[in-house]
């Protein structure tokens, strides 16, 4: 791959939203040696599939009464997709009309890279893609890169924070740099029981204005002080959580842009774990949007941050107030 110009984004935040609308939601066996987060299912898979609806249904519902605009599109079918719930692991969108397709770990999410919703947004979709960045072609040498979940990415500055895990690489971390424009800061991290912290967005956040940050997580105190004063140079107000919050998703969340102004969505499970003085600094930034999701982060083993898209792909501003569902490939939730 010849490098790119860099990739030029101009704002840290966006209204639009894409969202996968699980078939086949399920414990997956091939991600589960990395994430602690994962627990096994308690239900039957009638039960789980029922409340996974419900709990999907749920976050679209409250986006989009904060005015927020969510892409709804139907997962594929044949039931090999257990992971699809958690989109922004496969792909990125940027100001400029920049995509980047990632490298994943677990043979059976290669799968959720969905050519179609590329064209569907290029076509029908009224957003302009200038580019496709397709870093896929490193799972051969088992290099992976898992989107936006290996990657919190500081937008306006250029800077993409990781941290090293089966999913996180070097080598492919240096091609997203190198393709993207992109300054890495690659760091280690742990939540205990000796694991590395498998994806960078459930210990770290960064919205506009604030980052959440779980720094007790960074074991080695010259990299945690580090990462600290990076996040301190950008000008955001830091929001320090301990690990038994970040355990419970606290980092797990996103600023997003709403009708209303900007709004921080966020599991109940993270919102119920943070303390009054963290939600009040969170909240001189952002109106807080709590989503029940509890059957999804238990047994997927992501976060609410996980099910969302983010859509930064320029698109005329007539087209901002239309619909964005085609039949087909999109659909709106059951009632």
């Amino acid at each position: 791959m010849k490098p790119a110009d860099p990739v030029r984004d101009q704002h840290q935040t966006t209204r639009h939203l894409l969202m996968i609308r699980p078939s086949h939601f399920g414990p997956n066996p091939q991600t589960a040696a990395s994430n602690q987060f994962q627990q096994p299912a308690m239900h039957s898979a009638v039960d789980l599939a029922a409340r996974v609806i419900r709990e999907f249904d749920g976050v679209v519902a409250a986006l989009e009464r904060a005015g927020t605009g969510v892409l709804v599109v139907a997962d594929v079918p044949g039931g090999a997709t257990p992971d699809a719930v958690f989109p922004n692991n496969w792909m990125s969108t940027h100001n400029d009309g920049t995509v980047v397709l990632y490298p994943m770990a677990a043979v059976n999410r290669r799968a959720e890279r969905r050519p179609d919703i590329l064209e569907w947004l290029a076509a029908d979709g009224g957003f302009r893609i200038h580019r496709v960045i397709d870093l896929s072609g490193l799972e051969q040498s088992g290099s992976y890169l898992e989107g936006t979940g290996s990657l919190v990415l500081d937008r306006l500055n250029g800077t993409a924070f990781a941290v090293r895990s089966a999913r996180t690489h070097d080598p492919a971390l240096a091609e997203f740099s190198r393709l993207a424009g992109y300054r890495i800061v690659a760091f280690d991290a742990s939540l205990g029981a000796g694991m590395a912290v498998y994806h960078t967005n459930v210990m770290m956040s960064l919205g506009r204005n604030f980052a959440i940050l779980c720094s007790e997580a960074i074991g080695d105190p010259v990299g945690r002080e580090a990462i600290c004063a990076e996040l301190e140079a950008s000008n955001r107000s830091l929001v320090e959580i301990s690990v038994d919050q970040a355990r419970q998703f606290a980092a797990n969340c996103l600023e997003v842009d709403s009708a209303g102004g900007p709004v921080l969505v966020l599991s109940e499970t993270a919102l119920q774990s943070l303390q009054p003085g963290q939600r009040r600094r969170l909240e001189r930034h952002a109106a807080l949007l709590p989503v029940g999701v509890p059957t999804i982060e238990h047994v997927g083993g992501g976060g609410v941050r996980c099910m969302l898209l983010e859509i930064h792909l320029p698109r005329p501003a007539q087209l901002d107030s239309q619909s964005m569902i085609s039949p087909g490939l999109l659909r709106h939730p059951d009632p």
